[in-house]
């Protein structure tokens, strides 16, 4: 007979804390995305729209505190320690990357195989050829920016000239992406969509890893804003993920938030989207009641990164990690007998770092349920270690 219980497992998108042994091959030694945003809300250098130290009490009961020493030795003012019968680790990621697909992949039991085609830091970052093949596939006559930028202020410095020429702005970042941005009334979100599926033809082969779609709306006068309508567009993991293994197994795995696009609907049986982390928890929730046993739930909460970390709003992702610690509170009690809950992240996001990309950091694990795999920590594991727990739960059999 099958084990009973579910497994969800929420990634808390760039919730990074610190220590990883080869931060400064990517530039980030000593970035730790937790404990200097606790140090800043400490002395009062977060106050904007809340105040006071880190208050985190549902994750510091379930070992945040814990497991941030553990990664790097330091202790986060505000985090109190784990509850008795608490289970924390902190993991490790063997791929040589910071970015959203790599963490994900190396989670559900995937590391990278290869690495990534990353764009240079020149202006233009991507190559003629490339370019030309997409103007000519989409009949555009041309692109803007087409270089490193972040999104808010790409939309800043190229949003009026956009409305002006209809000339969709192609961007990158320190991920393997190409981000392309264009106004979604005006431009259109379906041709926007379609853009997006011939540059994933062009940069696919050429391993970058995902094609996004960053539609907004405004006007030069009032601002331009994003909207909830993004759209990844990414290669399908090359390898068997612990998503597939469920699927071929008869389980059903619930993707909540942008995971279907992340493996590329691959491994996923049912996909929930909201406009928000706050619209996707109430997807979470939706879950816990209709779930079945043997399921997993895979939930990611991208805010942490998109909105504060990239950003680099302190009190912003101080909010959010509150918000988050308030809503969990209210979620925990909802497990039912045999149910694991995981958390955890896919890097960091520091946002007290030098510029506006990802940080290479270990992240937590936190378990809450009632048949944990290990009780207070078990020490520094690889991110693979998190297919391997749901494994264990949701494939292994008992008499």
């Amino acid at each position: 007979m099958s084990a009973n219980g579910r497994v969800f497992l929420c990634v808390l998108d760039s919730v990074g804390i610190g220590g990883a042994p080869d931060a400064e091959r990517f530039g980030d030694a000593g970035s730790n995305t937790v404990l200097h945003i606790a140090e800043a809300c400490a002395t009062g250098r977060a106050e904007e729209g809340r105040s006071g130290p880190l208050h985190l009490p549902s994750l510091s009961a379930l070992g945040l505190g814990a497991a941030l020493e553990l990664a790097c030795g330091q202790s986060a003012p505000g985090l109190a320690a784990p509850e008795a019968g608490a289970s924390w680790a902190a993991l490790q990621e063997e791929s040589a990357g910071k970015d959203t697909q790599t963490g994900h992949w190396e989670l559900a039991g995937l590391p990278l195989s290869r690495d990534w085609h990353y764009f240079p830091h020149e202006v233009p970052a991507f190559p003629e050829e490339a370019m030309a093949r997409l103007r000519e596939a989409s009949g555009l006559e041309r692109t803007l920016f087409n270089a490193h930028g972040s999104g808010s202020d790409v939309l800043e410095r190229f949003g009026a000239e956009h409305m002006e020429t209809g000339a969709p702005i192609v961007y990158t970042s320190a991920d393997s992406v190409v981000q392309i941005a264009a106004h979604e009334e005006t431009f259109g979100l379906e041709r926007l969509l379609q853009l997006c599926e011939a540059a994933a033809e062009i940069f696919h082969p050429m391993n970058v890893g995902r094609i996004i779609a960053r539609p907004f709306v405004g006007d030069a006068e009032s601002g331009f804003t994003r909207t909830a309508n993004r759209r990844d567009f990414a290669i399908a993991p090359p390898g068997e993920t612990i998503c597939d293994r469920l699927v071929a197994a008869g389980r059903t795995v619930h993707a909540v938030g942008k995971i279907g696009d992340i493996f590329a609907g691959k491994g996923i049986s049912r996909v929930l989207k909201g406009p928000s982390d706050d619209a996707l928890f109430d997807r979470l929730l939706e879950t816990v009641e209709s779930a079945a046993d043997g399921d997993l739930v895979f939930a990611n909460f991208v805010e942490f990164d998109s909105h504060y970390g990239h950003r680099r709003d302190v009190a912003g992702y101080a909010r959010a990690l509150e918000w988050f610690d308030r809503r969990l509170a209210a979620f925990l009690p909802k497990l039912r007998p045999g149910d694991l809950l995981m958390l955890t992240a896919d890097h960091g996001n520091d946002p007290t770092w030098t510029g506006t990309d990802h940080t290479r950091e270990r992240v937590p694990l936190l378990l809450a349920g009632d048949r944990m795999p290990w009780s207070g920590s078990a020490g520094v594991l690889p991110f693979r270690q998190v297919a391997q727990l749901v494994a264990d739960r949701l494939l292994k059999t008992e008499a």
